[in-house]
């Protein structure tokens, strides 16, 4: 220990280690911004690095108590995150997807098994090389509570093969990291000469959806609003505003009366409402219909009017719930009454933002940002799902309940030849998250956690966990990885890319998938968010980010549970 570490030891870490994780945090997330292009460290593994170096010299050690509070939180929230996803995976038209992260998930398991074996790594040692060369962090903790059950081995034992797997994921994750994505976004395109920009503009005009280039936009719109002073021999005198918009609605056309102003004063709105001559009216369309009616021939005389036309918006979240309208695209959804005039801006799929087409079909759980006139929006939310108030109120009794379920289901053991195999806590916090996730996405009144707490729980709680692990097997950390040696590198970059080459084969020539869905399929299936980064980019477009949620969410949990297994079969 040097100077400077046993003086800060002494004098401050070792009566307030909390200080000492937030500085690891601190410094965590600095480097982890560290970026080249769109591969970056990112906050885990800056933490993990940081927690590391300041254990090394400071040699303070943590509770686990409070490691395992954090990893517990991180797990549920991963599940509930990745929840409706996972179970929509199951489904006959995500089952394609689901078999590739399988393959690649499992292909990851057998080399990091075989691997482990030829170098003969111990648990911590073979959990390591699994969790860097495949990118899942989530591997040390379930890792380490697996060792932490295994028989035979001493408190000491334990917690030295617990920090060889901190150490072995450090060694293999960064250069994994670079790899996958360099595999994905570069190295195969260019081998089979395959250009993912032009690849992707393609599939968007099939799927409907214009490029989204920031630099340009389009000048139609296809929603207008417009003021007409109502003639003394406009048909639509002494009509309701009900009956004229049913009338239009007859005749193929969604036109509606949004506001009137009589006798120089915006009145309230009412369906029931009857047009007279001299009104000024708000009438909203879709254009081609405003066309095809005429409104000036059939009311009256256009005029400006900023007042009339400057109507209240509302903007409302609503996850889709509804059974009728669960698969429909976008087209389909805006074809309907309900939702002419009203815009749907955004999309969250497993608490990421989705790029969407007119091709996208809406899922059990998607989150839909709508916006346009107060009186239309609410109506549209209601035939899709259940609105969802803006709180950022966290349920807490639901995810403790959450996470207190699946850690007595974790809990529940069968022994296997000699040896106690259970789920963990940890673990059994995974799978409840996915429950709750998958609960939470079909009955959307209860069990709110904002993507705020999400955040917190998931990001956060991964990054304190890691900080603490750090920490601690930061004294160790220079013998394990001279114990290692340079074949632990050598053998992890080996161990990423086989299953994506694996993966590869079996979706390129086997599942006859699109050449950018399936570099996001492969990146989801490694779980790789750098990855899908750079396949964005490479392609100058979000398209690809359609074949990642579900090989992310299957993977994630699959790839957390085989920081056990491992543990199991080298034992």
């Amino acid at each position: 220990m040097s100077a400077v570490g046993a003086f800060l030891k002494d004098s401050i870490f070792a009566d307030h280690p909390e200080l000492l994780i937030f500085l690891v945090i601190l410094f965590g997330f600095l480097i982890g911004r560290i970026r080249y292009k769109s591969i970056a460290l990112g906050a885990v593994t800056g933490c993990l690095i940081v927690g590391l170096a300041f254990g090394s010299q400071i040699q303070v050690t943590i509770d686990d108590t409070v490691k395992n509070l954090f990893f517990t939180l991180f797990l549920f929230a991963l599940g509930y995150k990745v929840g409706p996803q996972f179970f929509r995976g199951l489904r006959k038209d995500g089952l394609p997807q689901v078999l590739n992260a399988v393959v690649v998930a499992v292909t990851g398991l057998l080399v990091c098994w075989l691997f482990a074996s030829l170098l003969g790594y111990g648990p911590g040692l073979s959990a390591g090389l699994l969790g860097g060369a495949l990118t899942q962090s989530a591997v040390i903790g379930t890792a380490a509570d697996a060792i932490g059950s295994l028989p035979g081995l001493s408190k000491e034992q334990i917690s030295s093969e617990s920090n060889l797997v901190a150490v072995g994921y450090a060694v293999c994750y960064p250069l994994g990291t670079i790899l996958c994505a360099s595999l994905l976004a570069s190295i195969l395109p260019r081998i089979y000469r395959r250009n993912l920009s032009e690849e992707s503009a393609e599939l968007e005009k099939e799927l409907n959806t214009p490029s989204e280039n920031p630099d340009f936009g389009t000048g139609y719109y296809e929603t207008v609003l417009r003021a007409y002073s109502v003639g003394s021999s406009a048909e639509i005198v002494g009509q309701s505003i009900q009956s004229f918009e049913d009338q239009q609605n007859s005749r193929g056309r969604r036109i509606y009366l949004t506001r009137i102003r009589r006798d120089g004063v915006i009145i309230a709105h009412d369906q029931a409402t009857v047009v007279r001559e001299g009104d000024v009216i708000a009438v909203s369309g879709l254009h081609h219909d405003l066309v095809d009616y005429d409104p000036r021939k059939h009311i009256g005389t256009e005029i400006d009017d900023p007042g009339l036309l400057g109507y209240r918006t509302e903007r409302i979240s609503v996850v889709v719930s509804k059974k009728p309208e669960l698969g429909k695209t976008i087209a389909e959804l805006r074809e309907q009454n309900t939702l002419v005039g009203v815009y749907i801006d955004k999309i969250y799929r497993s608490g990421e933002e989705f790029p969407f087409t007119l091709g996208t079909a809406v899922e059990r759980g998607d989150t839909l940002v709508l916006s346009g006139p107060e009186r239309l929006v609410s109506p549209a939310a209601t035939v899709i799902g259940k609105p969802v108030p803006t709180s950022f109120a966290t349920d807490m009794a639901w995810v403790s309940a959450g996470v207190v379920l699946g850690g007595l289901v974790g809990l529940l053991s069968v022994t296997i030849g000699g040896v106690p195999i259970s789920l963990s806590t940890s673990g059994g916090a995974l799978i409840m998250g996915l429950v709750f996730g998958w609960l939470r996405g079909k009955y959307p009144t209860f069990g709110n956690v904002p993507p705020g707490a999400q955040w917190l729980m998931d990001t956060l709680g991964l990054c304190l966990f890691v900080a603490v692990v750090g920490i601690n097997a930061g004294p160790s950390f220079g013998e394990g990885l001279k114990s290692a040696g340079w074949g632990l590198l050598v053998f992890g970059a080996v161990a990423t890319v086989i299953p994506l080459l694996v993966g590869f084969v079996f979706g390129f020539y086997v599942q006859k998938m699109r050449f950018p869905i399936l570099m996001a399929v492969l990146a989801g299936g490694q779980t790789t968010t750098a990855a899908i980064g750079a396949i964005n980019e490479a392609s100058k477009s979000q398209i690809p980010t359609l074949g990642y949620t579900i090989p992310y969410a299957v993977s994630n949990v699959l790839l957390t549970i085989w920081g056990a297994v491992i543990v199991l079969l080298v034992h």
